[in-house]
């Protein structure tokens, strides 16, 4: 009898057992791959990056103007004294004479006295290269800024009696508002002379060349003794006739003894005539050959 109750309930145990809910290990279906967050659309990546950040950022920048301009000004006095003390070019001094002239410095404007990086700074971030139409805008806007030591010289310059003339390669049409962005910076404009040499300035019984400053130096020269020049650019002393880094050095080297005395060179990383100079000149070039010249005119030792 106990056989027989034993059997009937473990069937009904097992009745239960096989109506009751089967519960099975829960299993996670296996993870998608996570596809990486889109990157942002922007410009491609830009060669003048590097050069327009350390021009805005970097205190080395900042100082080498500084110490450039406060060079200049401590040498200014001998200068000044000194009545033979002369800063054209052989070629470009006409006059033999120079002591009974009144004194002058001729100062270039872009990248000298005043920054136009923020300009730069758009073109990098538009990821765009220069053209006249955005340049012209940029100098409407009379918000460049005195670069560092540049006013403080200019000015101090002019309280000595000395004449600041400023050569630039803007284009006519931008004259007026040069002058406003120099007046309201505070950069010293002499009355009764014209002090701002531009492109296109007509200079009687001198052939001029593109955008070569020569003739306008010399114009300066008929009446002033140069005392000094400043400049970012190589052609703001002298002009170039082979515009080739063999050709640059050969231009400058017989003014070596100038450098830091009567000639002042100010950094311009940016743009300028040394980098055409690196692929013949061509701006006509693809972006992608230009830059391969580039590449090839590194020194690896």
């Amino acid at each position: 009898m106990r056989t027989v109750l034993l059997s009937i309930a473990m069937c009904s145990v097992l009745a239960a057992c096989a109506d009751a809910p089967r519960k099975t290990a829960h299993i996670e279906p296996a993870a998608a791959p996570v596809a990486p967050a889109p990157v942002p659309a922007g410009p491609s990546p830009n060669d003048n990056l590097n050069a327009v950040a350390w021009t805005q950022t970097a205190i080395e920048h900042d100082l080498i103007y500084r110490e450039v301009f406060r060079n200049a000004g401590e040498k200014l006095g001998a200068a000044l004294k000194d009545r033979w003390w002369d800063a054209l070019a052989t070629n470009e001094r006409k006059r033999a004479d120079v002591s009974k002239l009144k004194p002058a410095v001729i100062v270039d404007i872009d990248e000298t006295v005043l920054d136009n990086s923020p300009y730069q700074a758009r073109l990098v971030r538009q990821g765009k290269d220069f053209d006249e139409f955005s340049w012209s805008e940029w100098c409407r806007e009379k918000a460049a800024k005195p670069l560092p030591g540049a006013l403080e010289f200019a000015q101090a310059a002019a309280q000595r009696g000395v004449t600041v003339f400023y050569l630039s390669n803007r284009a006519q049409d931008l004259n007026e508002a040069t002058l406003e962005n120099l007046r309201t910076a505070g950069f010293p404009l002499a009355g009764g002379e014209t002090v701002f040499l531009g492109l296109g300035t007509v200079v009687e019984n001198c052939e001029q060349n593109g955008t070569e400053k020569g003739c306008r130096r010399e114009l300066v020269g008929r009446k002033y003794r140069v005392l000094m020049q400043f400049g970012d650019q190589l052609g703001d002393f002298i002009d170039v006739d082979a515009n080739t880094p063999e050709g640059r050095r050969a231009a400058v080297d017989p003014y070596g003894q100038w450098i830091g005395q009567r000639w002042f060179v100010l950094p311009n990383p940016t743009y300028g005539s040394w980098e055409p100079a690196l692929f013949n000149n061509d701006w006509r070039q693809a972006p992608e050959m230009r830059r391969k010249a580039k590449l090839e005119a590194l020194r690896v030792r």
